[in-house]
Parts: structure tokens; sequence; C-alpha cells
């Protein structure tokens, strides 16, 4: 019984398809990792270690206005979650604003 209606028919390469889930899982697995090792509150040092930056870069970050830091506790931490988010949000302005500039993933490849 035919309605008219044309049909349209898609071949996928099923082991390129498997490389791309397989890729993204990994990606993920990795991201929700690292998160979960990572105390919730960050130091300075914690901080530097994590983003492999000097003291002075530490410093210019942690004086930022629009840097996750909290003061409160008499000395610099910044919460882990609101970091990642932030490292996101300006990782897409990069990508919006810098033209052809190419990000790198953790795994060292072009994003």
């Amino acid at each position: 019984m035919e309605s008219g209606i044309p049909v349209l028919k898609v071949e996928m390469d099923f082991e390129q398809l498997q490389a791309a889930i397989n890729a993204a899982v990994d990606q993920a697995m990795e991201r929700h990792s690292l998160k979960s090792s990572l105390p919730p509150l960050l130091t300075k040092s914690q901080l530097m270690d994590l983003l492999d930056i000097g003291s002075t870069k530490a410093s210019e970050l942690l004086n930022r206005k629009d840097f996750p830091v909290i003061r409160e506790f008499g000395h610099p931490r910044v919460p882990t979650e609101l970091l990642m988010t932030w490292i996101t949000e300006h990782t897409d302005w990069i990508r919006e604003n810098a033209g052809d500039v190419k990000i790198k993933n953790f795994k060292g490849g072009a994003a």
C-alpha cells in the first residue's frame, strides 16, 4: 500500500558510528573521573597543579572579577564545579571569537 510519501534510505558506516560513540563515551568518562577525583573546593596550590600554571597566573585568575572564587575561609578557595563551568564557558568564548584557533582536548587532539 503506497501512501505517496517518499522514502529516504540511509546507509551508515557502523564502524565509524561505533568509533564516534566510543570516543564520546571515553570523553564523558574521563570528564566524570576528573570531577569525581577532585575535592569540592580547591586551594591555590591545587588550582595551580590542576591547571599546570604558576603562582603568578593563579593569582591573576583568583583576582579576576569573573573567576569563581570564595574568600570567606581566610584563603581563596575555588569551587571545583564552578571552575569546570567557567572553563567550559571560556572555551566556548574562544571558539566563537578567535576564528580558526584550534582548541585541544585533554588527549591533545583538536576539538
